[in-house]
């Protein structure tokens, strides 16, 4: 699998902008992530690259859970932060994912049976870094709307409605 993760690895940060910039020509039309289509091109773009930068460390770390909770308690409070709805945070990284592996499938380094092989278990590796991204930006997300709660109801206008309460501001 090494090898195989290594090759992955190695296009993914020798290509990082130009994966970056075929996700977000997806991100930025696709249905599913609305905040995306008016968000500045230089801000999503950066936030791909950030995550294409980091993915070698996590992806060979001998505590991939305490990595992938460093790098997606971060892009979950800048999502957080941006006004970018959980929902969408979430999709946009399974959309960096995609990406990633089309980019890499698209340089043809998987030929023999043999990488094949190698290529499903350096897959196999990356969904588990997504499930534990998926797990950590969601705690991150409940702890920050928990803190704007709190810092709701204790100021003099904490009397707001509950709906107002629970949607992430920009």
């Amino acid at each position: 699998m090494r090898s195989y993760a290594t090759k992955l690895i190695e296009i993914t940060q020798n290509n990082t902008e130009a994966i970056a910039r075929q996700w977000y020509n997806n991100i930025k039309m696709n249905p599913k992530t609305p905040v995306y289509h008016t968000m500045p091109e230089s801000q999503a773009i950066a936030q791909a690259m950030r995550f294409y930068e980091k993915f070698g460390k996590l992806f060979l770390s001998e505590t991939p859970f305490d990595e992938a909770h460093i790098l997606f308690a971060q892009y979950a409070e800048d999502s957080y932060r941006a006004g970018i709805p959980l929902s969408q945070a979430i999709y946009a990284l399974t959309l960096m994912r995609r990406h990633m592996w089309l980019f890499a499938e698209y340089q043809a380094t998987t030929i023999t049976a043999i990488d094949h092989h190698h290529a499903a278990e350096s897959l196999n590796r990356t969904i588990l870094m997504f499930d534990y991204a998926t797990y950590v930006i969601v705690l991150k997300y409940e702890e920050l709307l928990r803190r704007e709660i709190d810092e709701k109801l204790k100021s003099p206008k904490g009397k707001q409605s509950p709906a107002v309460l629970t949607s992430p501001r920009k």
